[in-house]
C-alpha cells in the first residue's frame, strides 16, 4: 500500500536534517547570520528615495524641508547598512566573533563612513548617466522619464552603489545588490567593473559586464552586448586576474556584439557593429562591422489561375 505523507514524514525529516549536519552551507556557520536579502533591497529603495526624491514614492520635497529630509534618510540608511555590513563581516570570522563584537562594529562603522562619503559623487555620476540616456535615445521624452522608467538606468544606479562597497571589500552585499538588479532588468553588471561617467545602455536587456571590465567615459552599449572573459576554466585560480576587456572613451557597441579577454582593448572613438565577435584589440577611431548574410525569401503563394511556380527572391543586406 502506498504510504501517506504522515507516514513518510519521519523518514524525510531524517534525510534532510542529516544533510544539515553534514554541510555548513545548509545551516550556516554556527550562530552566524548572512546579510538579509530583503533588507538589502529595502536599502536600495531607500537610496532611490534619497538620491531622487519624489520619483519612487508619494513624498513631496521642497527646498524648505530638503535638509531635514536628507538628514533623516541618511541616518536611517546608515543604521540599516551598518547592521548588514556587520553581519557580512562577521560571517567569515572565528566563531567567537559576532556581528555585535566591538571589533566588527568598529570595522562596519569605518566602512559605512567611507561609503557614505561617496554618495554625493555617486549622485553626480548618476545625473550624468541620466543625461547620457536622454542624449542617446531619441525616444526619451524627458530626463525624468529616464530616471522613472528606464531599466538600464536602474541597473547603473545599483551598480554605482555596489561598486563602492566592492572597493571597500564588503563580502556578499555588492553581489546581492547587482544580482537583484540583474533579476529585475536582465542586465548583469558585476560590482567589480569600473565604469566611467556619462554611461548609457540602450534597451539594455541581455547586457553582461564582467568583474574586471574597465569602461571609459561617454560609452554607449546596446542590448545583448557581452564584455566577458575568454575562458573561465581556470576557476578560482583566475580570481583577481584581468579577464575582461577595456573599453576606452566615446565607444559605441551595437547589439549582440561580444568582446572577450583581459588583454583586449577597444580604442577611443570606436564603433563596434552588431553581432561582432572580438578577442583582440581594436585601434582607436575604428569602425568594426560584420558582413551580413544573404537573406533568402521564398514566396510560396499558389496562383490558382496559372501554372506559375513559387518565386524565390534573393536580397543582399
Amino acid at each position: 500500500m502506498e504510504q501517506t505523507f504522515q507516514e513518510m514524514l519521519p523518514e524525510l525529516v531524517d534525510a534532510i536534517t542529516a544533510k544539515y549536519k553534514a554541510s555548513d552551507l545548509l545551516l550556516g556557520k554556527n550562530d552566524k547570520q548572512l546579510p538579509v536579502r530583503a533588507e538589502l533591497i529595502n536599502i536600495l529603495n531607500g537610496f532611490k528615495d534619497l538620491l531622487f526624491p519624489g520619483y519612487f514614492n508619494d513624498e513631496h520635497i521642497d527646498n524648505d524641508i530638503a535638509a531635514f529630509y536628507t538628514g533623516q534618510k541618511l541616518s536611517n540608511l546608515h543604521q540599516k547598512m551598518k547592521k548588514q555590513v556587520a553581519m557580512a563581516l562577521a560571517y567569515g570570522k572565528d566563531t567567537s566573533i559576532t556581528a555585535n563584537s566591538p571589533e566588527i562594529q568598529a570595522e562596519a562603522e569605518h566602512i559605512c563612513c567611507a561609503f557614505f562619503q561617496t554618495i554625493p559623487i555617486i549622485q553626480e555620476y548618476l545625473l550624468l548617466d541620466v543625461k547620457a540616456g536622454y542624449d542617446g535615445d531619441p525616444a526619451a521624452n524627458s530626463m525624468e522619464q529616464i530616471i522613472f522608467s528606464y531599466p538600464g538606468f536602474y541597473a547603473i544606479f545599483v551598480y554605482r552603489l555596489a561598486h563602492e562597497l566592492y572597493k571597500l571589500n564588503v563580502p556578499f552585499i555588492p553581489r546581492v545588490m547587482t544580482e537583484h538588479a540583474h533579476s529585475k532588468t536582465g542586465i548583469d553588471i558585476n560590482a567589480g567593473a569600473v565604469i566611467g561617467k556619462h554611461f548609457f545602455m540602450d534597451h539594455g536587456t541581455g547586457i553582461v559586464i564582467g568583474e574586471t571590465t574597465i569602461i571609459g567615459e561617454y560609452v554607449k552599449l546596446y542590448q545583448g552586448v557581452t564584455l566577458g572573459a575568454l575562458s573561465t576554466r581556470g576557476g578560482q585560480h583566475l580570481s583577481g586576474v584581468k579577464r575582461h576587456p577595456t573599453i576606452k572613451d566615446r565607444v559605441t557597441i551595437y547589439s549582440n556584439a561580444t568582446i572577450l579577454g583581459g588583454e583586449t582593448v577597444i580604442g577611443r572613438d570606436c564603433v563596434i557593429g552588431g553581432g561582432a565577435f572580438i578577442t583582440s584589440s581594436i585601434p582607436e577611431c575604428t569602425r568594426v562591422s560584420v558582413t551580413p548574410p544573404d537573406l533568402s525569401i521564398k514566396n510560396d503563394t499558389i496562383n490558382t489561375h496559372s501554372d506559375l511556380s513559387a518565386t524565390e527572391y534573393i536580397y543582399e543586406i
